[in-house]
């Protein structure tokens, strides 16, 4: 929270889970009344609706996210054409169907185009994808000339409000999910550094091709993985640590106390080298 120390947009960034949950109940109530207009009605209710879409929009960029960009530009767009179906209200169902297949088109596209780019860090990027496609299909039919009536007109709305909240719904659930398992997986600073050198050096071995083996020793067994070599590193410095004398874990070091004392002239270098050699 912001009291404790959080800038605004990480604030922000944490809590748009409950957002997109608010703003995909939002769209399924819109897409249930959607269909329950009378054809009459239709014309006035496109404006509000993708006006709706234009804040949501507004709300994504705020929140500084890699494509904040995208949704700033697609919030001006939608807000201009919300700002059309507003002022042209006496307008035949040719314009609102038009504008609300532009509506879907451009959101359609931006979802393929974003799960694509996720594909590798999202597990949903394969429903957001399909969800993209169908909003594109319903753009495509909307400003065709099968739906200047009154009655595809409210089933393209009706469209709307399903898929951007099969949308928001599942990019919110998505959203909360990470955020509760990166406070369950917090490490400790010292963990986290070693978390980090492991995974630096772990990408250093794998980007490094393995070294040329000499004739001789092609058949000697080795470590075969990251891990098998920290493992055999590690064994190796401790038996050189206790070769030196060192014993001891977490206090301070230890040496042998039966070791010849340290000469003062170079007179006693010969003694001691020989009782060390004895």
């Amino acid at each position: 929270m912001l009291w404790s120390g959080s800038s605004p947009m990480t604030v922000m960034r944490d809590s748009m889970w409950g957002f997109l949950l608010f703003a995909g109940v939002a769209w399924l109530a819109i897409g249930w009344s959607v269909l329950r207009l009378e054809p009459a009605d239709v014309a006035p209710v496109a404006g509000p609706v993708v006006l709706f879409g234009a804040l949501c929009e507004a709300v994504r960029a705020l929140a500084g996210t890699r494509t904040w960009w995208l949704n700033a530009g697609m919030a001006l767009l939608f807000g201009a054409t919300a700002a059309v179906l507003l002022l042209n209200r006496d307008a035949t169902y040719a314009t609102p169907a038009s504008l609300i297949g532009w509506f879907l088109l451009v959101r359609g596209a931006m979802d393929v185009a974003v799960s694509t780019m996720n594909r590798g860090i999202d597990r949903t990027w394969g429903m957001m994808l399909a969800v993209g496609v169908a909003q594109a299909a319903l753009g495509f039919y909307a400003a065709g000339p099968l739906a200047r009536r009154s009655d595809p007109v409210i089933l393209v709305l009706g469209g709307l409000g399903v898929l951007r909240a099969v949308a928001d719904l599942v990019t919110a659930l998505r959203l909360r999910e990470v955020s509760v398992r990166h406070e369950v997986l917090h490490l400790t600073p010292e963990r986290e550094a070693g978390v980090s050198g492991y995974s630096a050096g772990l990408a250093d071995y794998e980007g490094t091709p393995p070294p040329a083996k000499a004739k001789h020793r092609a058949d000697t067994p080795g470590p075969k993985t990251f891990h098998e070599e920290v493992l055999r590193s590690t064994m190796d410095l401790d038996a050189k640590i206790a070769q030196a004398g060192v014993t001891g874990t977490g206090t301070a070091a230890r040496l042998p106390e039966d070791l010849p004392p340290v000469p003062d002239t170079p007179a006693g270098v010969e003694p001691a080298r020989s009782l060390t050699e004895e």
